[in-house]
């Protein structure tokens, strides 16, 4: 008996609304309750207190479970593709795997862990999740390229790289400004100390938020020709 599933393309596609409701619906109900000021918080500050910190731990532990499926079936995708075509090595596709699964339990151990609760555990997931998030990316925009023109068009191995990148460039500045901060709070208004670096490391980590979000939303693509099979076989004695 066999069970076909014509295109997956709603999985990438799931996971972009997904994430942009998640980070969206944490910052209104964050900024409506007066937990934030509307102006650029980390999106961690939208997601501490409640009732915002239920919804983001909720919402981002099914985005890290729906990114673990798009990446893992990427990797199907490409494996599939290298049968016949050859453009890359089957263990970097596995070690890009393994990369991106990383960042998506960084996602689930910022979800988990508040950023006023355990801190330490937060910043470690944090880190983990946008680190392993833009070696990831960088990694399937190579992967791309390898696979032209059979596989992919240049157009959009532009647009992956320029996101890598855009993400990349974001990602430094973002560590660098945070570690700047020498206070730990939520609630930051224009002026204070240390708010500078507040604000552009927050706008660094929404770029590279959004980065993310813009890559795997040019997989929909890919994943349209692409079909699950699940095969079950019944024995009889």
């Amino acid at each position: 008996m066999l069970c076909c599933m014509p295109g997956v393309a709603f999985v990438p596609a799931l996971l972009v609304c997904w994430s942009s409701a998640a980070f969206i619906i944490s910052y209104v109900i964050a900024v409506l309750g007066g937990h934030v000021e509307p102006l650029v918080p980390y999106i961690s500050d939208t997601g501490t207190k409640p009732p915002e910190s239920g919804v983001f731990g909720f919402m981002i532990n099914i985005s890290a479970l729906l990114a673990s499926i798009t990446m893992y079936i990427r990797y199907l995708l490409i494996e599939k593709q290298n049968e016949s075509s050859h453009f890359v090595r089957s263990s970097c596709n596995m070690f890009t795997l393994c990369i991106g699964l990383m960042g998506c339990t960084g996602m689930g151990i910022v979800a988990t862990f508040q950023e006023l609760a355990v801190p330490s555990v937060h910043d470690i997931g944090a880190l983990v999740a946008f680190g392993s998030g833009v070696v990831y990316i960088t990694l399937q925009s190579i992967i791309s390229y390898k696979s032209c023109p059979r596989w992919n068009t240049f157009f959009v191995c532009h647009i992956r790289m320029a996101l890598s990148v855009i993400s990349c460039i974001a990602f430094i500045p973002m560590i660098v400004f945070a570690s700047k901060v020498s206070m730990r709070k939520i609630d930051w208004t224009p002026g204070e100390k240390d708010y500078t670096y507040h604000f552009m490391s927050a706008i660094c980590e929404w770029t590279v938020a959004f980065g993310f979000i813009f890559f795997f939303l040019t997989f929909i693509r890919d994943f349209q020709r692409f079909s699950l099979r699940i095969s079950t076989e019944i024995h009889e004695d």
